[in-house]
């Protein structure tokens, strides 16, 4: 059964906004679990300290299955966190953690300019953030004759594979990084390139973001 892909943040994001002097302070990162969120949350009220507001919204894990979690933070109930929730519902992110820090600035915006406020602060951010993909990588080690090294090298984008160490010795041994829905088409072409002379090895299966080309989202 294919695992269900979605878009997550490829690294931290921040961004900032004034309105009628209040200063909106969007950051944004990367997150696995629900205490990973958390602790998103508590690093960022420990930056700002002084702050009116820290408001929370994330939501852990993606598609059909996530955690999701928002909060007021002592603004007027369902002007903030809410409102950034659903910024995060619609960026089509995942695993994605995001607090939007005010400071007063001696001007009441009311429900509807509070509510425009933090979600432009959420949309600047997210507007910043670069895109990755959850993906299932091999870690494959393949022992190459010489002969075969710039061929078999210049095959491995086609599969989005990517070279991460190499030993020059009698032969060259890689170790080479694939996506796990890839590692048959590699073998295929390893196998046609050495005439069914060269094995590859798997080291090891792990969970890694693999970054978009930007803009990519506009087509999602």
């Amino acid at each position: 059964m294919t695992k269900e892909r979605y878009q997550v943040p490829l690294g931290p994001a921040r961004a900032e906004i004034s309105v009628l002097n209040s200063r909106f302070i969007a950051s944004l990162d990367y997150v696995e679990t629900v205490e990973q969120a958390r602790s998103f949350v508590a690093a960022i009220r420990s930056e700002f300290p002084d702050a009116t507001h820290n408001v929370p919204a994330f939501i852990v894990g993606g598609g059909n299955s996530r955690t999701e979690f928002c909060s007021d933070d002592g603004e007027p109930s369902g002007t903030s966190g809410r409102p950034l929730l659903a910024v995060l519902h619609g960026s089509g992110l995942g695993n994605v953690a995001v607090v939007v820090t005010r400071y007063f600035g001696g001007t009441l915006l009311g429900t509807g300019g509070l509510v425009k406020a933090y979600s432009e602060a959420g949309r600047q951010v997210i507007e910043r953030t670069k895109r990755a993909v959850l993906a299932e990588l091999n870690t494959m080690r393949i022992d190459l004759p010489y002969a075969l090294f710039d061929i078999f090298k210049m095959s491995l984008p086609q599969f989005g594979a990517k070279i991460v160490s190499e030993e020059f010795a009698e032969t060259i041994r890689l170790d080479v990084d694939i996506p796990q829905e890839t590692v048959q088409g590699l073998l295929s072409k390893l196998a046609d390139l050495s005439a069914g002379g060269v094995e590859a090895r798997s080291l090891g299966l792990r969970t890694a973001r693999l970054a978009l080309p930007e803009r990519a989202h506009q087509s999602r």
